[in-house]
């Protein structure tokens, strides 16, 4: 088939009152139209004293220690759920997550993990609740994020939730706090590099049993397509059970 078959028709020249894009897409008129336009739109996103711009699917928030780029979408969803009780609570809060991701990737022990992956071990407890990491990185299908006590967006709760728990995502003091609630509650899964000398595995508590561990590109951290693959470990508690199939395909 000829790929002028493949053609629409020609579309007929149509008149607008507005064709503001931005206006165009909150008020979409009744016709339908194609607008092209010759330069990418820029558009302007102010949280206090925030600023934020966005084109072609790329925001640049304008932060004290620079500039920092993401995605559109993940910008839209920060600009909505992290914030503080400070005189610039989003700014801060981001300038905040920036300090602790770029700590976290001076150490070649830590890896954020691949969204694929994470979606697997979020349906087998049914996870609303993702520990370690900072906000630049933990995907946004988790309900509720934390660093130990921490809370990073989401609401707070009294009881404890499911959880995926990245180990080397959290500070000493983050790993302190968390151990109360995992060596009492069986609806988590953690993931981990191997913990003992010369890549052994040892539990990161002693109410934890092993269920996986592979070499494998699951995760990524600063420098990987130099080094490879890590080798990972996944964890439940003692007293956890899960079917052999989602044990396989872990």
């Amino acid at each position: 088939m000829p790929h002028a078959a493949r053609d629409p028709k020609i579309l007929k020249d149509r008149y607008l009152e507005n064709e503001e894009i931005f206006e165009l897409i909150k008020n979409p008129p009744e016709i339908g139209a194609v607008r092209i336009v010759e330069q990418p739109e820029l558009w302007d996103t102010y949280i206090g004293p925030t600023q934020a711009v966005t084109t072609q699917g790329i925001a640049t928030i304008y932060l004290p220690s620079g500039s920092l780029s993401m995605d559109g979408a993940q910008w839209h969803f920060l600009k909505h759920t992290l914030t503080n009780d400070g005189p610039n609570p989003l700014g801060s809060s981001l300038q905040n997550e920036l300090a602790r991701q770029l700590r976290l990737d001076k150490d070649k022990q830590h890896g954020s993990f691949s969204w694929k992956l994470l979606r697997t071990l979020k349906s087998v407890f049914h996870a609303t609740q993702y520990q370690g990491d900072t906000a630049l990185t933990i995907p946004p299908f988790f309900k509720n994020a934390r660093r130990g006590a921490e809370r990073i967006w989401g609401e707070e709760t009294v009881s404890p939730q499911p959880m995926v728990v990245n180990w080397p995502g959290l500070t000493d003091m983050g790993k302190t706090e968390l151990i109360l609630t995992l060596s009492t509650t069986d609806n988590w899964i953690l993931l981990t590099h191997p913990l003992g000398d010369k890549n052994k595995s040892q539990p990161p508590l002693k109410e934890s049993q092993r269920i996986a561990r592979a070499d494998s590109k699951c995760s990524r951290h600063k420098g990987w397509w130099r080094e490879g693959s890590m080798t990972m470990e996944v964890w439940i508690s003692t007293r956890g059970r899960i079917s052999e199939a989602t044990r396989r395909a872990l």
